[in-house]
């Protein structure tokens, strides 16, 4: 019986059991909740910079936004207003569009 401990998607036990096993699980207290968002958002990143084309690349970002939300939730925050800040920080300071590379500044 393989062991996981590791933070999955909420209907993941549910699919196990469809698949005739019984999952073992538990809750995370906050702490360990934040904890595991953050390494499996590190897990995400990993998995997208080892995707081999577009469409793993696209779904492999997909899984780091649903995370992003989580994680955006866990300190209080809704998708809503992170897309706002992310609005006003590209007001601000711009986006990534340009696909602007400051290889560096030249200090007089």
């Amino acid at each position: 019986m393989p062991v996981y401990n590791k933070l999955v998607r909420d209907r993941i036990p549910e699919i196990i059991e469809q698949d005739g096993k019984k999952p073992e699980t538990r809750i995370l207290n906050d702490e360990e909740y934040m904890q595991e968002l953050r390494k499996k958002l590190g897990e995400e990143l990993q998995e997208y910079l080892a995707a081999d084309n577009a469409v793993a690349a696209v779904e492999e970002l997909a899984d780091m936004l649903e995370l992003i939300y989580a994680t955006a939730a866990a300190h209080g925050a809704t998708p809503h207003q992170l897309d706002m800040i992310r609005e006003q920080k590209a007001e601000k300071r711009g986006a990534f569009e340009e696909k602007i590379y400051l290889v560096e500044v030249i200090d007089d």
